[in-house]
């Protein structure tokens, strides 16, 4: 008899047998198509959307992020949806109605969460050994360059991935531990939202200024924090642009990478992050 098992991803629920795992995926979250490739389970995903890494050009495109194609999502005849909080909720009720078995991935609030989640996907697609391999190998990384910032000056940090309005992340966030991670304060710790002011952060005057962006929209806001002379990141030229693919949407091994760039910004000079 084949033994079932009960994989439980945020409030939604997947079924998979120990002999089966999901042979036709659509991926509603570019971070979670990279992880799919990642694991090399590529030839399991029939469909993702229009901002899916480069490499998944050649997979049917259902949509955006929010907005999915219904009629080309049920076309695919999917045997598993993965969707996060961004993927819209009356679309996902609709699929699920349809009997089609959704997997629901929230926001990694910690890197321990990234990689949870990451083994989560793996045992869906029947690559748990190879995903045990790689979270055990970021894990070491992660924790070697965290304890060599450990005892640095810690660099106060505004992080700014959001322009109108103004917003950053506090505690709850991945992006929170990237900064700690790397021997930094993020300013917007305790803030009890997201939501921030351009007032709170001359208050709290940050040695850097991050910009989470891509394109012409992080120059303009770069432009906007040079008027203010008075801040410590503008009077030692320490206002930085980072792609948003980077910060936002990480794997577990593009967020070790990303650490060793946020080593390198936080504390200059520094040669053994590569080591």
């Amino acid at each position: 008899m084949k033994r079932f098992v009960l994989v439980q991803i945020s409030a939604l629920f997947v079924f998979c047998t120990s002999a089966f795992c999901f042979q036709r995926i659509i991926s509603l979250s570019p971070q979670l198509t990279k992880e799919i490739y990642l694991l090399g389970a590529e030839d399991k995903l029939v469909g993702c959307t229009i901002y899916a890494p480069s490499y998944a050009k050649n997979k049917e495109k259902v949509g955006t992020v929010t907005e999915a194609n219904l009629e080309k999502v049920i076309e695919l005849k999917p045997d598993l949806v993965l969707v996060t909080p961004l993927t819209n909720a009356k679309e996902v009720e609709k699929l699920r109605k349809l009997g089609i078995k959704i997997a629901f991935f929230p926001e990694a609030r910690s890197f321990n969460e990234l990689c949870e989640q990451f083994l989560e996907l793996a045992k869906l697609v029947g690559k748990e050994e190879k995903a045990r391999r790689i979270v055990q190998k970021v894990r070491k990384e992660a924790e070697l360059l965290r304890n060599r910032t450990r005892d640095m000056d810690k660099t106060r940090v505004f992080i700014e991935v959001g322009a109108r309005p103004l917003f950053t992340v506090n505690r709850d966030s991945f992006i929170n531990d990237l900064i700690e991670f790397a021997g930094g304060e993020n300013i917007a710790k305790n803030a009890k939202s997201g939501l921030y002011s351009r007032e709170k952060v001359l208050k709290e005057n940050p040695d850097v200024i991050i910009i989470v962006t891509m394109g012409i929209i992080g120059e303009n806001e770069k432009e906007k924090w040079l008027r203010y002379k008075c801040l410590k990141a503008v009077k030692n030229k320490r206002i930085y642009i980072i792609d948003s693919d980077k910060i936002c949407a990480p794997t577990p091994v593009s967020f070790v990478n990303t650490l060793k760039e946020m080593v390198e910004i936080l504390h200059p000079g520094t040669k053994w992050i590569k080591n």
